[in-house]
C-alpha cells in the first residue's frame, strides 16, 4: 500500500482483537474437526449462532439448538456453560491500544455477540464505554459477514464508508466489510492492530 487513505474512524471487532477468546479447543464439544478456520465458517453461518446474536431466541433455545444441530456430546447446560466463558479478558496491549488513540481519531466497535458477553465485557473488562459509538449485532438484529451489518453501521457513523478501516480477525469479516465499501485490514491481536494502525498513519 503505497499511499493509505485518509481515516475518520477506527472500527474494532472485539473478540480476538482486543478480547482474548478460549479458542475453538475450549469449544472442542462444537465438532469432530481439527480445521478452526473452517470450525470458524460453520459457527458464523449456523443459523442458530446468527438467530441468537441478533437477539431473536433467548439462552435456552440457543442451547438446545446448538447441541442438537452440531450433534454434540454434551448437554444444553454444559454447552451455555462453556459458551458464557468463552471470552476470557482484555487481550495484552488491549487497553493501551484504544487509549492510546484517543484524541487521535473516533473510535467504534462493530461486534457480533450478545447479552450475556457483553455485560462482561462491561463489568469485568470494561471495555465498552471505550468507544465512542457501539454496533452490537443483538442491538441492531444483524450480524457480520452480512451486507446489512456493515451498511447500518455505516449509516450511523454518517461517514464515506471508505474513510472507515475497520480491523476483524477472521478473514471472512473483512471481506464481507471491504465489499460494503469499508476499508479493511485483518488483525489478529493488538500487536497486529497497532500495525496496520501504523501502516495507515493513524500513530
Amino acid at each position: 500500500m503505497s499511499r493509505p487513505p485518509e481515516i475518520d474512524v477506527v472500527l474494532f471487532d472485539l473478540g480476538g482483537v482486543l478480547i482474548r477468546l478460549g479458542g475453538m479447543g475450549d469449544m472442542a464439544m462444537l465438532a469432530d474437526e481439527d480445521d478452526e478456520d473452517e470450525i470458524w465458517r460453520r459457527w458464523l453461518s449456523c443459523p442458530w449462532v446468527r438467530r441468537y446474536e441478533m437477539g431473536q431466541c433467548d439462552e435456552g433455545d440457543f442451547a438446545r439448538g446448538m447441541v442438537e444441530t452440531w450433534s454434540m456430546p454434551a448437554t444444553p447446560d454444559e454447552f451455555l456453560d462453556a459458551f458464557i466463558s468463552w471470552p476470557k479478558g482484555l487481550l495484552p496491549g488491549a487497553r493501551e491500544l484504544v487509549a492510546d488513540l484517543h484524541g487521535r481519531t473516533r473510535l467504534a466497535c462493530l461486534s457480533n455477540t450478545n447479552r450475556a458477553h457483553c455485560e462482561r465485557f462491561e463489568e469485568q473488562f470494561g471495555l465498552m464505554t471505550l468507544f465512542d459509538e457501539q454496533y452490537l449485532s443483538y442491538e441492531m438484529g444483524l450480524v457480520k459477514p452480512d451486507r446489512q451489518a456493515f451498511d447500518h453501521t455505516i449509516a450511523g457513523l454518517g461517514c464515506d464508508a471508505g474513510r472507515v478501516l475497520f480491523l476483524d480477525d477472521n478473514q471472512i469479516n473483512v471481506d464481507g466489510a471491504r465489499a460494503a465499501g469499508l476499508t479493511a485490514e485483518k488483525a489478529v491481536g493488538p500487536d497486529e492492530a497497532r500495525a496496520v494502525l501504523t501502516r495507515y498513519r493513524i500513530f
